[in-house]
């Protein structure tokens, strides 16, 4: 038998061994780097400068890497649109206007005086020139996301700047092109124009139509996962027919998503682990692979231009970020995460000095091609992707450290159920149908701290002499837990022997120390009109932990709105801190708006506490407990019903509170519900 000997002649062609090369580096460069705390996405960027064609050409940027380099772009742009805080981002919208003036008009002036005073260009090739400074790519923003600060408000206002300033440069350099077709007229407007608006109402209002009716249909993580991949390229390649890059499409399939898919959830934690694990890091290993650091000793023309472009892109960038932070009297910190964010020159910059490289304008007397932007603009170019890149990864490092820091040091003064030691979620589970949704109520409920506070209990009879008892009940338990590992949260499981449910539901309340329960409901049998009754002399007057119980008609994440009824007297009960802060861990964690019914004194000092949290809410005064029913409709078919109840002789508690139940039977059987009892003081 004979063995085929490997080639091993550069560059490589065996894709096995490319294959494993790029993996060691993305395995290696961070092990490496974090312990002379150089940014990862550095390492990554040098590490394929040096492997590249330009380097040790150990392979070459072929097909494969320039389509997985353009996956992790897309990606980049997606998770930047899919993790934004929607109320924070909304509350920031003029924020976001004014930095995305700033960052594309500052870069744009010094850009054209730049090139028409100092490199002596012509007007069209100033104006492209310009247009690369102003434009720039998220390249720190896994970074920043990995430090757990993506929600700070200087990142949305940075990545709603960037969505401004790509587009207003990715216009510019449509126009420039048609331009220099002779296409530039009233019909390239109107064309241009219908076509963006066409495609933006396709992404941001028939995308989240059709991912709902997906989640709510098809549980399979797995389908689920590369349907959202799907929407990602279809809503670039739609970008792109509309004449814009395909970047804003994947942005804006992000916001579109943004509210479907959870933080908490096991969908998320597969987009974030994909991206970051494999498509980001051949992204930036193939801008890598652009590199030539040969231009260094070919001439001084290349250089003084690669200098020149460095300068007054990375200071036209810091002057946006510095007139933002005093404008806005921003931390020395948001201004790095700022300037972090949005120094780095990248995917738009790269596409616009390609095309500009490509279009030719005529041919000197030697037959040699007059070029939009010629050689030495294109190898500056790739320069400043180098150094700028480099200083916004250390930039935003910096500031997004600081800020992850004072963010752990201000958690001593969170709100209840901040404290990840004292939080301890209980979770009865017995259906298999029901089980991922309670286990996603829990994730959601819990707070952003708390990563092993979530328990699982399984009750078998202790007269049960079937030995297939316990190991069914294994097998449930077995994967609540793979359910919860799938967003990095450890969850206990308890399996307990007693005479009855309730016994045993109130006893591994109390050995445990639990804070939360929550009961599930079976889908098809709903809840009956005694269940309440029965609750309340079971299980709610022996155990004063708050409780939860919970209906899920469709899936927590297709929710779009949570309405939520409050009885009066409800905020002069001890547990009311208590609930209202999972009112605002289910808000932030799946996004959807809070829509508050209570009487006046609630909705006070509700606001009140509404000002500490970026949640969209909206409050009306409601004291209508004496027909419910009246609820219907203002309740759609995907809203969640959240319906805050009281035990007997409390302070809040109303008579008809007992009639819930056929109200929810009758009038919002198709509605996912909530109910929620406060916890009430130990005697």
């Amino acid at each position: 038998m004979t063995i085929a000997l490997l080639d091993i002649s550069l560059p490589f062609e065996n894709p096995v061994l490319k294959f494993l090369i790029i993996l060691l580096i993305i395995l290696c460069t961070p092990i490496l780097l974090n312990k002379i705390k150089i940014p990862n996405l550095l390492g990554l960027i040098l590490a394929g400068a040096v492997i590249g064609p330009n380097g040790l050409n150990l392979m070459e940027r072929d097909s494969g890497i320039i389509l997985s380099g353009t996956a992790g772009l897309l990606y980049i742009m997606f998770l930047a649109g899919l993790e934004i805080d929607l109320a924070d981002f909304k509350k920031n919208t003029k924020k976001s206007l004014v930095f995305g003036m700033f960052t594309f008009s500052i870069p744009m002036i010094l850009g054209i005086f730049t090139g028409l005073y100092i490199f002596e260009f012509s007007v069209l090739t100033s104006v492209l020139l310009a247009s690369m400074f102003a434009s720039h790519t998220l390249i720190a923003y896994p970074l920043v996301s990995k430090l757990g600060v993506a929600r700070n408000r200087a990142v949305n206002i940075t990545v709603g700047g960037t969505m401004i300033t790509d587009i207003l440069a990715l216009l510019v350099l449509a126009v420039i092109v048609g331009m220099t077709k002779g296409e530039v007229g009233t019909a390239f407007w109107l064309k241009l124009s219908i076509s963006v608006l066409v495609f933006s109402a396709i992404v941001m209002f028939l995308f989240p139509i059709i991912a709902r009716w997906f989640f709510k249909t098809y549980d399979d993580y797995v389908s689920q996962y590369i349907f959202v991949l799907a929407l990602v390229f279809f809503g670039a390649i739609l970008a792109e027919i509309a004449g814009i890059e395909a970047i804003i499409g994947a942005f804006l399939t992000g916001l579109a998503l943004n509210r479907l898919i959870p933080r908490t959830s096991p969908l998320m934690n597969r987009v974030e682990f994909v991206g970051n694990a494999i498509f980001i890091p051949f992204f930036l290993i193939g801008i890598g692979m652009l590199i030539d650091f040969r231009v260094f000793f070919q001439g001084w023309e290349a250089i003084w231009i690669a200098a020149v472009m460095t300068i007054v892109a990375t200071s036209a960038k810091f002057l946006a970020a510095w007139l933002t932070q005093k404008i806005y009297r921003f931390s020395v910190d948001e201004r790095r995460l700022i300037f972090g964010l949005s120094n780095a020159q990248a995917a738009a910059t790269l596409a616009a000095v390609m095309i500009g490289y490509n279009i030719i304008l005529g041919t000197t007397e030697g037959g040699e091609p007059i070029r939009l932007l010629n050689e030495n603009v294109l190898n500056g170019t790739i320069l400043m992707i180098l150094v700028t890149c480099t200083v916004a990864s250390f930039v935003a490092q910096k500031g997004a450290r600081n800020l992850a820091l004072s963010e752990v040091g201000m958690s001593t003064g969170a709100t209840v159920g901040e404290n990840d030691n004292s939080e301890k979620i209980l979770i009865p589970v017995n259906n298999t149908e029901t089980l991922d949704e309670l286990i996603h109520l829990g994730l959601t409920i819990k707070s952003a701290k708390n990563s092993k506070g979530l328990y699982a209990l399984t009750i078998i009879d202790n007269n049960s002499a079937n030995p297939g008892v316990e190991r069914k009940a294994r097998e449930v338990m077995h994967r609540a837990a793979v359910t919860a590992s799938a967003t990095d949260n450890y969850l206990q499981e308890l399996l307990r022997y007693d005479l009855s449910v309730m016994n045993g539901i109130t006893g591994a309340v109390k050995e445990n120390g639990i804070t939360d329960l929550i009961i599930g409901l079976h889908v098809k049998q709903g809840i009956s009109d005694s269940y309440l009754s029965e609750l309340t002399e079971r299980i709610l007057t022996r155990c004063n932990t708050t409780t939860f119980i919970y209906k899920p008609a469709q899936p927590l994440a297709t929710i779009k709105k949570h309405i939520v009824v409050i009885p009066e007297n409800a905020e002069k009960e001890i547990g009311f801190p208590f609930w209202i802060s999972k009112l605002w861990n289910i808000a932030e964690n799946s996004g959807a708006e809070l829509v508050f019914y209570a009487t006046a004194s609630s909705i006070i000092l509700i606001k009140k506490i509404q000002v500490s949290h970026a949640v969209e809410c909206s409050f009306h005064q409601y004291v209508g407990w004496d027909n419910f029913g009246e609820l219907f409709k203002y309740v759609g078919k995907n809203d969640n019903l959240i319906i805050v109840l009281s035990r007997k002789n409390k302070i809040s508690y109303q008579y008809n509170m007992l009639e819930i139940p056929s109200y929810l039977n009758n009038q919002f059987k198709n509605n996912s519900f909530i109910l929620i009892y406060p916890m009430q003081e130990v005697y």
